[in-house]
């Protein structure tokens, strides 16, 4: 049977255009993410994620950088957003999330935007930073699901999204891909000023793994559907692997699917927190490795 992605029985019964309408509205006092700014995004002013009316985006394309199952053999078709509503201090992409590096679009080029990824054979569509620009993506998706988009869509976030706009994707989105950055709150507050994060974060995953479920891949190893979690391994351990792979494995599900990523280094305004300005050892990638085994994750992506 031909895999066929969530959003087109959704659209199909008109609940996509009711979505839309939830969306926007909350646009005109924008609640959209846990900062909840009750700026007017609709008339242009901007909150934390500065980002009025339109989504900006700063590249699109194939990549082959991400996860095994999303990756395959023709790469993810990747749409980086600008700006974001986390702001990490370390961000390995600041020049993008803190910078503002992109281009406005309307939802007619972001719906195009898709089609292209699709029609040169990308096996998703990956939206990376989403969380502040929910209402733009549902709208240019209704759009493109009138051009032939028929491949799963990818919701790539730093995990700081509220439950109520994620109910919002239930029937839209066939593969989440949180990050759980920090179980600590002390440690979110001072690299993302979100002390809330943690708790935001588990309330946002359990949401999404009761949508669509541990990860589900065809007989090529390509992702269908389901819930990918990324992990950010931190120095010193500050980022707390253990009780992120503890909760991970009881409360959500020990068949969760887990990158734990060795990349960190320090960027942005890393170099002015001493623990965040040294680069990951490769002893402290191995002891994440074993700590996530040993708390019962064993589907760990291969790629690192």
């Amino acid at each position: 049977m031909t895999f066929k992605p969530v959003y087109i029985e959704t659209s199909r019964r008109g609940l996509l255009r009711e979505r839309i309408r939830l969306a926007r509205d909350i646009l005109t006092e924008c609640r959209l993410c846990p900062r909840e700014c009750k700026v007017n995004r609709m008339e242009d002013e901007s909150g934390i994620c500065k980002t009025g009316r339109r989504a900006v985006v700063s590249s699109y394309s194939p990549h082959f950088g991400e996860e095994s199952p999303l990756v395959g053999f023709r790469g993810s078709g990747t749409i980086f957003f600008t700006h974001c509503n986390l702001l990490c201090n370390f961000c390995q992409n600041y020049d993008i999330s803190h910078e503002g590096r992109g281009e406005e679009v309307s939802e007619t080029i972001l719906a195009e935007m898709m089609i292209h990824l699709q029609d040169i054979g990308c096996h998703n569509i990956n939206f990376v930073t989403p969380s502040h620009v929910v209402p733009q993506i549902l709208t240019a998706l209704e759009i493109a699901i009138g051009k032939g988009l028929q491949v799963p869509l990818v919701y790539n976030t730093s995990g700081y999204d509220k439950v109520e706009v994620l109910r919002m994707l239930d029937g839209i989105v066939d593969i989440f891909m949180p990050d759980f950055k920090f179980w600590d709150p002390g440690i979110s507050k001072e690299t993302c000023n979100a002390p809330d994060y943690p708790e935001v974060a588990r309330q946002a995953i359990k949401e999404m793994h009761r949508q669509v479920g541990d990860l589900k891949v065809d007989n090529l190893g390509i992702a269908l559907r389901g819930v990918l979690v990324r992990h950010l391994v931190m120095p010193y351990g500050i980022a707390g692997t253990k009780e992120i792979m503890n909760f991970l494995s009881k409360e959500i599900s020990s068949g969760t699917y887990v990158n734990i990523m060795p990349q960190y280094r320090p960027c942005g305004n890393a170099w002015q927190d001493s623990k965040l300005a040294r680069s990951l050892t490769p002893g402290e990638y191995h002891e994440a490795l074993e700590i996530a085994k040993k708390e019962g994750i064993s589907r760990l992506d291969d790629r690192n």
